[in-house]
């Protein structure tokens, strides 16, 4: 396999300092065998070149090294649903709730914390918190509201 010998002007894929990405740039600059400066050919920018990341290998139990993708190319995802804990904490209080203290709601009405809510879009809620001078938080089945109160 024979690879061909850069010089200025080729196109090659380096990391763009303004697109923050991984794409395809002139070669500018370069000193003896080391390209030094490109242009990208997506944004105009000219910047020091900054190779690709490399793929790294990985240590597998067999012993045998595998690559591993970067970092950018898998996206990140969370261990656990962030309304997770809304909701848990909603189906230990749904138990709890009598449904003949609940109030109607209404943007003019006075709550307390504690107090039990009949919304008529959200359904039955708990208010959590009072917020100075006219919100209120409120716990539904769906998670945490900012209601108007009195």
């Amino acid at each position: 396999m024979s690879t061909k010998k850069l010089s200025a002007g080729d196109i090659i894929d380096a990391r763009c300092t303004r697109c923050r990405d991984i794409l395809n740039h002139r070669i500018v600059a370069m000193i003896g065998e080391k390209v030094v400066r490109v242009e990208c050919n997506t944004c105009g920018g000219v910047h020091n070149y900054y190779p690709p990341p490399a793929l790294k290998p990985v240590k597998t139990p067999g012993g045998s090294a595998t690559p591993k993708k970067s970092a950018a190319a898998t996206p990140r995802t969370s261990k656990k649903d962030p309304q997770q804990s809304e909701r848990e904490e909603w189906r230990t209080l749904h138990s709890s709730m009598r449904l003949d203290r609940a109030i109607v709601y209404d943007m003019n009405g006075k709550f307390r914390a504690d107090d039990l809510v009949d919304h008529p879009v959200f359904g039955l809620g708990v208010v959590k918190l009072i917020i100075v001078p006219n919100k209120m938080q409120v716990l539904f089945e769906d998670g945490i509201k900012l209601l108007r109160c009195k």
